[in-house]
C-alpha cells in the first residue's frame, strides 16, 4: 500500500526519444549508468561535474515507490554535500544522533553517535530514500542547466549485454522499439536483483539469514516517541521478536517488527494483520495511517569482482547487507565516491586502467566490513539456538547496569566510512603523535575552518593540507596537480582541527585524494616524498 506523497515526483524523466535512436549506426558513449536509483544518479553527477559525457538508462522514469532506505549518515551528506546537494537533504531530514536500547519494558542505556562539536552534518538523518533521490535529480538538472554532459533516459530498459575487450553493445527496449548503443565503460547501479548481473552469468556469494523482518511505515502525530532511533529485544507488547522504531520526515515513523521464518507473508502483509501488530505496540486509540508496508529477509552477500573489465557494479548492485546500521545507501555512496574520481582519472588519460582494480580492492574491503558488522548484528538479534539466546539476553541484563558491557550489545552497528588500512594506494604515515583517525586510508575527519568546515576546502581535485607550515605552491607530477592548501592550527579556536590533524605533532603535511581519503602524512613538507605518494595514489607506482 503507498500513499500518493510518496508518488508526488515519481515520473522525473519521462521517457523521451533521444538521437541515439535515429542514429544509422550504433552510437559509443565514454560512460552508460544502467540503473536511476539514488546510486546510479550520484555516479552520473560525481562524472557530469568532472565534465564527463554520460547517459543513464533506467527501466523506470524517475525516483522508485516507498521509502525503503531511510537513515543517510555523515559520510554520505558531505559526499552529497561536494555534489552540491546536500542542503535540501538536510533541511528536509529528520536529525538525530541519539539511540536507546531496550529489554522487554527496560532501557538498557543510551548511546550518542556524534557526541562531539564541530563538524558541518550530524552523525544521521532519517529521509525518505525517493526524497534523496529527487534532491540528487534536482541537482542533476541544475548541473546540466550549467552545461553538465548528464542524460537521463526513462523507460530504457537494457535486455541483453555483449562484452568486448574495450566496450559493450547495449541492446535496448523502449515505448518506440529496440535500439543499440555503445559504451566504453558501463556501470552497474541497478540494485540487489541486478539484470545486468544476471545477463553476465554472475552471482552474489555469502549467507542469507533465516528470519523475517516486516516494515511498517505509518503516518501519525505522537509526542510518546522522541525523534530517536529506539530498539526493542523482546518487547512486552511481543507484536514481534524485536521492533525498531525511527521518525522520519512528514509524520511518518518506521517501524520494523521481527517476526520469524515460518511464516505466511501473504498472510502477514493483510492490512488487518499489520494493524494488529500496531495497534500491540502503540496502544489502543492511537490514530494512524498505513503509508508502506514491507518484508524482507537479513541478507549478508557481494559479488566476488565488482569489475569485469570495461564494466563495474556499484551499490546493491554489488553487495547487499542487513538494513539494521543503515549500510546499505551509505556503503553505496560511499562506491560512488571512490569509483568517480578515478573512472574520471582513467578517463582524462591521468592514470592507468590498473587503477579502477583498486576500486575493487577498496571498495570489497568496506564490504566485507560491512558483511562483518551486518553479520554479527543478526546472529544478535536473531539468537539461532537456546544457548546463543540465553548468552544474549544476560549481555543485556549486564549492560543495563554495566558499562563495560555496553560495547557487546548489538542492534547494528551503524554506518562509519571505511578507512582503507595498508592497501595499493595507501601511503606512508610519516607523522609522529598523529591522530589515529586521521591515519593514511581514512576519511578525513571534518573541523571548523575560520567561518567554514575543512571538507568545504578541500575541493575534487588531490591536495596537500599543510597545517602549521607553508608549502611551496601547487604540486605537478606526471600530468597531475594537488592543490597547495594552508592553514593555521588557530584558525579553529575550538582546537578541533589539531586534535583530529596534529595530535602531539607542532606541524603536519597530508596528501589528501579527490574523495578526501588521506594518502600519506608527513611532520614537514617532503617533496620527493610527496611526489612519489602522489605517483602512488594514481596507480602509477605502488610500490613502497
Amino acid at each position: 500500500m503507498i500513499h500518493d506523497r510518496y508518488q508526488l515526483a515519481f515520473r522525473l524523466y519521462p521517457y523521451a526519444r533521444s538521437a541515439d535512436q535515429d542514429a544509422a549506426a550504433p552510437v559509443r558513449h565514454p560512460v552508460v549508468i544502467l540503473g536511476g536509483g539514488p546510486i546510479g544518479i550520484a555516479t552520473a553527477l560525481d562524472l557530469g561535474l568532472q565534465g564527463i559525457p554520460v547517459v543513464v538508462l533506467d527501466d523506470h522514469e524517475g525516483i522508485g515507490q516507498g521509502s525503503r532506505a531511510i537513515c543517510f549518515a555523515k559520510r554520505s551528506l558531505e559526499i552529497a554535500d561536494r555534489y552540491g546537494a546536500a542542503a535540501p537533504m538536510l533541511d528536509k531530514g529528520i536529525v538525530w544522533n541519539l539511540g536507546k536500547v531496550f529489554h522487554e519494558d527496560r532501557k538498557v542505556f543510551e548511546f550518542n553517535l556524534l557526541p562531539e562539536a564541530g563538524h558541518k552534518f550530524p552523525a544521521f538523518i532519517n529521509l525518505q530514500q525517493p526524497y534523496f533521490e529527487k534532491f540528487l535529480v534536482d541537482r542533476v538538472r541544475a548541473a546540466q542547466a550549467a552545461g553538465a554532459p548528464i542524460e537521463l533516459r526513462g523507460r530504457n530498459r537494457v535486455d541483453s549485454v555483449e562484452v568486448k575487450d574495450d566496450h559493450t553493445v547495449l541492446t535496448i527496449t523502449t515505448p518506440d522499439g529496440p535500439y543499440t548503443l555503445l559504451a566504453d565503460w558501463l556501470i552497474g547501479c541497478d540494485g540487489a536483483s541486478s539484470p545486468l548481473r544476471s545477463m553476465m552469468g554472475l552471482d552474489f556469494e555469502g549467507r542469507v539469514f533465516q528470519d523475517s523482518f516486516l516494515i511498517a511505515d505509518i503516518r501519525m502525530l505522537s509526542e510518546s516517541f522522541p525523534t530517536e532511533r529506539w530498539f526493542w529485544f523482546e518487547p512486552t507488547h511481543r507484536a514481534g521478536a524485536s521492533t525498531l522504531l525511527h521518525k522520519q520526515p512528514d509524520d511518518v515513523w518506521r517501524v520494523d517488527f521481527q517476526i520469524g521464518w515460518d511464516v505466511d507473508r501473504a498472510e502477514e502483509m493483510k492490512e488487518q494483520n499489520i494493524r494488529r501488530r500496531l495497534d500491540a505496540m502503540l496502544g489502543e486509540g492511537v490514530d494512524y495511517e498505513l503509508v508502506w508496508t514491507s518484508i524482507y529477509t537479513f541478507q549478508c552477500r557481494r559479488m566476488k569482482q565488482f569489475r569485469h573489465g570495461r564494466v563495474i557494479f556499484a551499490g546493491d548492485a554489488a553487495h547487499q547487507v542487513s538494513p539494521f546500521g543503515a549500510r546499505g545507501a551509505n556503503s553505496g555512496m560511499q562506491d560512488v565516491d571512490n569509483l568517480g574520481w578515478k573512472l574520471g582519472m582513467v578517463l582524462r588519460g591521468q592514470a592507468p586502467e590498473t587503477l579502477l582494480d583498486s576500486y575493487h580492492e577498496e571498495r570489497a574491503h568496506g564490504a566485507d566490513e560491512n558483511i562483518l558488522n551486518s553479520t554479527r548484528a543478526t546472529d544478535f538479534i536473531t539468537p539461532k539456538s537456546k544457548i546463543s539466546h540465553t548468552f544474549r539476553n544476560a549481555v543485556l541484563t549486564l549492560a543495563e547496569q554495566h558499562e563495560f558491557a555496553r560495547p557487546l550489545v548489538n542492534s547494528g552497528r551503524l554506518s562509519v566510512p571505511c578507512t582503507y588500512d595498508g592497501l595499493s594506494l595507501t601511503g606512508v604515515d610519516a607523522l609522529p603523535g598523529g591522530p589515529a583517525r586521521s591515519r593514511p586510508g581514512s576519511p578525513c575527519p571534518d573541523a571548523p575552518l575560520g567561518d567554514g568546515f575543512l571538507l568545504n576546502r578541500l575541493g575534487g581535485g588531490f591536495t596537500v593540507l599543510c597545517i602549521d607550515t607553508k608549502a611551496p605552491g601547487d604540486l605537478t607530477e606526471d600530468g597531475v596537480t594537488a592543490q597547495a592548501l594552508t592553514v593555521r592550527s588557530g584558525d579553529d579556536p575550538t582546537g578541533a582541527l589539531a586534535a583530529r590533524y596534529l595530535g602531539s605533532a607542532r606541524a603536519a603535511v597530508y596528501l589528501i585524494r579527490p574523495d578526501q581519503h588521506v594518502v600519506a602524512r608527513w611532520d614537514s613538507h617532503d617533496e620527493t616524498a610527496l611526489r612519489a605518494a602522489l605517483r602512488r595514489a594514481c596507480g602509477k607506482d605502488t610500490a613502497q
